[in-house]
């Protein structure tokens, strides 16, 4: 038995959930990012139905990309521009990445010291029937 050759973001525009299906994101998310402009120029059908271009599922990729590594929408919406602009300077998109990993960096470390933190409330907690309890002292203060 034949099968019809699977369907491509290159055979025209989609709906939404196939669009979303595509970049991996969800249909709610692809409004969202169209709400804060990160994707334009969506045409819709004369009854009002959003049709996305391979372009915008490529955009798509992009954004949940760019997020899977942590960006801000603020962010986001920088390397996107700097995307687009083929006279860009890679210098910018490392100065942001950079930034980036700095941040990541900061964050790190202050996920470490909770870390530290709780391990030792938690060596101090006897963990028994007694209603001492080290840690809810800590949070107390």
């Amino acid at each position: 038995m034949s099968r019809a050759p699977a369907a491509t973001a290159q055979d025209g525009p989609v709906a939404i959930g196939t669009a979303a299906a595509r970049a991996g994101v969800s249909a709610r998310m692809v409004r969202h990012y169209e709400s804060l402009g990160l994707l334009t120029g969506v045409a819709r059908t004369g009854s009002g139905y959003r049709q996305y271009t391979a372009a915008d599922v490529h955009t798509l990729r992009f954004i949940r990309r760019a997020r899977d590594l942590g960006f801000s929408m603020d962010e986001i919406a920088t390397l996107l521009g700097l995307w687009q602009d083929k006279q860009r300077a890679s210098s910018q998109v490392k100065q942001i990445a950079q930034q980036h990993i700095a941040s990541l960096s900061e964050r790190i470390a202050a996920m470490q010291a909770m870390q530290r933190t709780l391990q030792a409330l938690v060596q101090c907690c006897h963990g028994d029937g007694r209603p001492d309890c080290p840690i809810l002292d800590d949070l107390a203060g």
